[in-house]
């Protein structure tokens, strides 16, 4: 009896002076990682583990090792309903994504109801943060009206277009480029629109829009949506003789629209998050995105680190997870992103980001001075 009291004393005293585990802060990384918009979706996820890995290898955060948790919603809001809810059951207390304006909205109704906060990269639709419905919702890119307004401004001014034909997929993010492309056109009093169409994704010819637009002498085609159909509209336009220029959104503005164009995509202009190579933390980040993946980072991949640097820093200044303290530490405390320094205003939108006019030359674009 002697010797087994002195046995469970050992195996206490051990268990006491043994380091007790910290449970782990668990993000999720929620974005399309297959399908036709998984370069917009990936970049993100890379950036997320990357920093994870880094993070965790220096001691965690507060004491705490960060878990991942990333899940495929294809930017379809009826997958990312299943994934929010995923998410929440796996205890993320942070969502880095959702990437599509469609999927985010769909998701942050869940969020909303559990306490989760989300930090997109790349989800532009204004309501999401200045309807004041998700507070919970806070994104390291403008918005689309600040887009729109770029892209009108471009196309009157320095393109110079009197006539204008406005085309989008119908969904919240390109209806709502478009819309506010078409507003601000409108407003300027410089250009007629003479074609406001929505197109249907995925469908196989567009022949019908492009005869519109050789109808009705269009000098240039606005466009809102992604880079799928915009590779097809601008396919035909070329094998139509359409001689208009061509102004997308950061939808089309990656590596999926430049391979899928092709030599097509030559000349094309896209509005997208302006360069911040400038920044020391833009400059590491893509510097270790090389020596680890050896290759250069895709489409929303400053945002993706600078949501998930964001996301980090709010943790270790508020000291834990709760969500009420998270909100205060990413509305007030500045922290250096790969976007350059950044907090969040009042509606979770991101201060100091804005968007710049590129155009694709020798199959790369290239920002316009």
């Amino acid at each position: 009896m002697k010797r087994l009291f002195s046995l469970f004393l050992i195996v206490a005293i051990a268990m006491l002076a043994s380091p007790v585990l910290a449970a782990p802060i668990v993000i999720g990384v929620a974005g399309p990682h297959s399908g036709d918009l998984a370069p917009y979706g990936i970049p993100t996820k890379e950036a997320a583990e990357m920093i994870a890995e880094q993070v965790n290898a220096a001691g965690g955060v507060n004491g705490n090792q960060v878990k991942l948790v990333a899940m495929d919603d294809q930017c379809k809001p009826e997958i990312a309903v299943n994934v929010a809810t995923n998410l929440v059951s796996e205890g993320a207390k942070i969502v880095i994504g959702h990437v599509c304006s469609g999927a985010t909205k769909a998701a942050l109704g869940i969020y909303k109801e559990a306490g989760v906060l989300a930090i997109s990269p790349s989800a532009t639709n204004p309501p999401l943060t200045k309807s004041g419905d998700y507070p919970n919702f806070y994104r390291t890119i403008a918005a689309d009206d600040e887009q729109g307004k770029l892209a009108a401004t471009f196309v009157t001014e320095t393109l110079g277009a009197k006539k204008v034909a406005i085309l989008h997929d119908k969904g919240d993010y390109g209806k709502g480029f478009a819309d506010f492309s078409k507003q601000f056109i409108e407003e300027s009093g410089k250009a007629e629109i003479v074609l406001y169409e929505g197109i249907t994704p995925g469908a196989i010819d567009y022949s019908a829009v492009i005869q519109k637009l050789k109808r009705e002498r269009a000098d240039a085609v606005v466009f809102g949506g992604y880079h799928p159909e915009a590779s097809k509209l601008i396919g035909l336009m070329k094998r139509k003789r359409v001689k208009a220029d061509f102004v997308g959104p950061d939808g089309i503005k990656g590596d999926g629209f430049l391979e899928i164009a092709g030599k097509n995509a030559e000349g094309v202009y896209a509005t997208g998050p302006m360069d911040v190579s400038k920044y020391a933390e833009n400059k590491k980040a893509r510097e270790d995105y090389q020596a680890k993946y050896g290759k250069e980072p895709g489409t929303f991949f400053d945002q993706g680190y600078a949501a998930m640097q964001a996301a980090l820093n709010a943790i270790k200044v508020s000291g834990g997870t709760d969500a009420a303290e998270l909100e205060k530490a990413l509305k007030t405390s500045m922290v250096d992103t790969a976007v350059g320094k950044i907090k969040f205003d009042a509606k979770g939108d991101a201060v100091g980001v804005g968007f710049s006019v590129y155009q694709v030359k020798g199959g790369q674009f290239v920002e316009q001075k």
